[in-house]
């Protein structure tokens, strides 16, 4: 399955900032939010001091979102939708042909997360693709994973993850060969 260019950005965007949470906390400062915001391609006015705390406070949110069946992420996807007062509608902008926003600029960054995290989901929850989501292959670790990949085959929530049970797997063949 093929999501739109939108889709995909929204959902990994969204998908970074629900691991931010995890140990250690990624998502503490302005210059960290401000990172994310430009690192996203997210427009509007740069976020301020007053939303780091909102945008801090949806990441729960998101990880229930995301790693919810299908059924449970509709009436989620409905609610987010609601609440947030969206109206769908089309733009163009800088160097991204025609998609999707369902709330302006110049609303606070956390409700356009929600709101464009929310307009994603509809896509994977149509396409009944909820399977690209699920908890990271390590053990101790509850991030989420979005696999975009052909065969699905994405285990890891970061490559700090990725690099650790390398690294463990590497250990396990050290010790079998002594």
């Amino acid at each position: 399955m093929t999501f739109a260019h939108d889709t995909v950005e929204a959902l990994e965007s969204a998908v970074f900032l629900s691991n931010s949470e995890l140990e250690p906390d990624t998502m503490t400062t302005l210059g960290e939010l401000r990172s994310y915001f430009s690192g996203f391609g997210y427009t509007g006015p740069a976020p301020t001091n007053r939303d780091l705390e909102p945008v801090r406070a949806i990441r729960a949110q998101l990880r229930e979102l995301f790693l919810a069946t299908r059924d449970e992420a509709v009436p989620i996807v409905n609610r987010i939708l609601e609440e947030q007062h969206a109206l769908p509608q089309l733009v163009r902008h800088g160097d991204v042909d025609w998609h999707i926003h369902a709330t302006s600029d110049d609303r606070p960054i956390a409700e356009r997360i929600l709101v464009e995290s929310a307009m994603a989901m509809i896509d994977v929850i149509r396409a009944d693709e909820m399977s690209r989501f699920s908890h990271c292959g390590m053990d101790d670790c509850e991030g989420v994973v979005f696999d975009m990949s052909r065969n699905r085959s994405k285990k890891y929530c970061t490559v700090t993850c990725t690099n650790r049970a390398a690294q463990i797997a590497f250990r396990a063949r050290q010790a079998e060969d002594a």
